[in-house]
C-alpha cells in the first residue's frame, strides 16, 4: 500500500503556528506559500514526497486537535499538492491520526504518520495511548487507499506498555496492523541508533522501514542501507533548524549524498 519508491526520501515541511495556536502570526496566504515553495525546493532537489506537520502549533494537543487546525492544515497541503509532482504525508501533532486522515483524504495524500500507534506512552502532553483499532477502521470506512507509517518508541517520549524495543516493533506491526514503521532517535534532530533499526529489522522483517530523525548528507548513505528509505527535517533546513523553510543547496546536497542524480 505504500505508493512510495523503496528507497524514499521525504521532506518535512514543518508548518509555523497555524491560527488558532498560542503563537500564531502568518497569514494563511503567506503560511501555504511558504509551504509550497518548500514542496518545490525538495521536488526540484530529488525527493520523493513531502510530509506536512503542525510543528508550530507547541503546546500541543495530546490527541485531538480543534476544527481550525484540521482546516488550515488542509488549505496547506492542498497548496502543497498544486506545487508539483511530490507525494504527500500528512502528520497531526501530536497524535491525531483521525484528522490526519481526514486531510489525507481531502486532499489525495499517500500517507499519514503516527507518533503513536500502538502502546501507551508518557509525553509532555501527558500519557498518549495508540487508538490503531480507531485508525484502521476510519481509514476502512474512508475506503482510502493511505498508509499508516507509525512510529516505534517515538521521539520526545517515554514508552510505557513496552520498554523493550522489539516487542514495541511488533505490536505496532502485527498487532496495529502500520504499513510502515519509523524510528528516530531522542528528539527532533536527534541521530538514530543503527542497534534499533537493525533488532527492527530483524523482528519485523516484512514491513518498510523509515530512519525519523537525525539524518544528514553526512549519514545519508549508510542509513539508507539499514532502513531503505529516510524522513528528514532539520538538516535540509535553513541555519540546520526545523522552524525554517528548506534550503535549496542543502536539500541538494542531501540528495546527491543519497545517490540521487540531482
Amino acid at each position: 500500500m505504500i505508493a512510495l519508491p523503496s528507497q524514499a526520501l521525504i521532506g518535512v515541511i514543518h508548518l509555523p503556528p497555524l491560527p488558532g495556536s498560542p503563537r500564531h502570526q502568518l497569514p494563511m496566504e503567506e503560511i501555504a506559500r511558504r509551504a509550497a515553495d518548500d514542496a518545490a525546493a525538495l521536488e526540484a532537489a530529488g525527493f520523493d514526497a513531502a510530509i506536512i506537520e503542525n510543528y508550530g502549533d507547541a503546546p500541543f494537543f495530546g490527541q485531538c486537535v480543534p476544527p481550525v487546525t484540521v482546516a488550515s492544515m488542509s488549505v496547506v497541503a492542498d497548496a502543497v499538492r498544486r506545487a508539483g509532482g511530490l507525494r504527500l504525508g500528512i502528520n497531526v501533532l501530536r497524535n491525531d491520526p483521525g484528522s490526519a486522515l481526514a486531510i489525507a483524504v481531502a486532499v489525495d495524500a499517500a500517507f499519514i504518520r503516527v507518533n503513536v500507534h500502538a502502546g501507551v506512552y508518557a509525553t509532555d502532553q501527558g500519557l498518549i495511548e495508540g487508538a490503531a483499532a480507531d485508525t484502521l477502521r476510519l481509514r476502512r470506512s474512508l475506503q482510502a487507499r493511505v498508509a499508516v507509517l507509525a512510529d516505534v518508541h517515538v521521539k520526545h517520549a517515554r514508552p510505557v506498555s513496552h520498554d523493550d524495543l522489539v516487542a514495541a516493533a511488533e505490536d505496532t506491526a502485527y498487532r496495529g496492523l502500520a504499513d510502515g514503521l519509523i524510528v528516530t532517535g531522542s528528539a527532533t534532530g536527534k541521530e538514530v541508533d543503527p542497534e534499533h533499526v537493525r533488532l527492527i529489522r530483524q523482528a519485523v522483517p516484512d514491513r518498510r522501514l523509515f530512519i525519523g530523525s537525525g539524518a544528514t548528507a553526512e549519514t545519508v548513505a549508510d542509513l539508507l542501507a539499514l532502513a531503505g528509505s529516510v524522513i528528514v527535517g532539520s538538516s535540509i533546513k535553513y541555519d540546520g533548524l526545523p522552524e525554517n523553510q528548506v534550503d535549496p543547496e542543502r536539500a541538494h546536497a542531501f540528495s546527491r549524498a543519497a545517490g540521487r542524480p540531482v
